[in-house]
């Protein structure tokens, strides 16, 4: 009986540690941003200000592998918009995800982001997703980070969640984030994710 008794009380122990943890948070101890300097980031040029109010969503537009080097990319990506074919103030967007998931300081979050289409990104926090989502497949690591960002970003911005949309959402010229990424907005899981984390 004793023995009984205290088998009882192990199982429901660990039961109890198990569903404890089971639970995911938007708090800044369960994401990890790199920082610009993983990627050997420029200086940035002076840019005009904003405050965030609404999270928009990018994929990077060129495939990237998750072999392939996301900070050498990412540096890339910099080094183009900053050049003489753009001359953009810095990377174009506040946040950038790796295809393993890793996450990526952009520019300033209170700097207005850049776009190569028509619609005003003044307002926008720009997070965008390397890879051609419209040819390449979402995989489930960079889904996640993602979903896990935009709570982070979310809370930590003051940013309702129900302002999530995605570029071509608000432009008519693109096909952006592809259409492997879009369904998941079209189908509400991303926003549904989301809002589990928020609680």
């Amino acid at each position: 009986m004793k023995n009984s008794l205290l088998l009882i009380l192990l199982v429901s122990t660990i039961c109890f540690d198990c569903s404890s943890t089971k639970k995911a948070t938007a708090s800044d101890k369960d994401i990890t941003i790199t920082p610009r300097s993983g990627w050997n980031a420029a200086e940035p040029k002076p840019y005009k200000q904003h405050t965030a109010v609404r999270i928009t969503v990018h994929h990077e537009g060129t495939k990237l592998e998750v072999t392939d080097d996301a900070a050498k990319k990412i540096n890339a990506i910099q080094r183009w918009g900053m050049g003489p074919d753009r001359n953009w103030a810095d990377i174009p967007y506040h946040f950038l995800i790796a295809p393993n998931g890793t996450i990526y300081e952009g520019r300033a979050v209170n700097t207005v982001g850049e776009t190569a289409t028509e619609y005003d990104p003044a307002g926008h926090l720009l997070i965008n997703c390397l890879g051609n989502l419209e040819v390449q497949e979402v995989r489930q690591e960079q889904l996640q980070s993602l979903i896990k960002l935009i709570a982070y970003c979310s809370k930590k911005y003051s940013i309702s969640y129900e302002t999530l949309a995605t570029h071509k959402d608000y432009s008519k010229k693109t096909n952006c984030p592809g259409k492997n990424l879009y369904l998941y907005f079209e189908n509400g899981y991303i926003s549904q994710q989301v809002k589990q984390l928020l609680k």
